[in-house]
């Protein structure tokens, strides 16, 4: 994977556009997660929370940096 991304001379990290993507989809889980009830069986929601985000991350780095290869 490369480091950066270029938009118009500005260079974005990749990781960051990656954070970007995991964040909006962990909101979208955390809201799915929400409207099932399944946060009345989670001890810490803000820390399940962070944990989502986080896999979510990796996952998305594992995935994408193998096909930009």
């Amino acid at each position: 994977m490369k480091g950066e991304f270029s938009i118009y001379g500005i260079y974005i990290p990749w990781l960051l556009l990656l954070a970007l993507l995991a964040l909006l989809l962990a909101r979208v889980c955390s809201y799915l997660l929400a409207r099932t009830g399944f946060y009345r069986w989670v001890w810490h929601p803000p820390l399940f929370d962070l944990a989502l985000l986080i896999t979510l991350l990796g996952v998305l780095t594992f995935f994408l940096s193998n096909g930009l290869n």
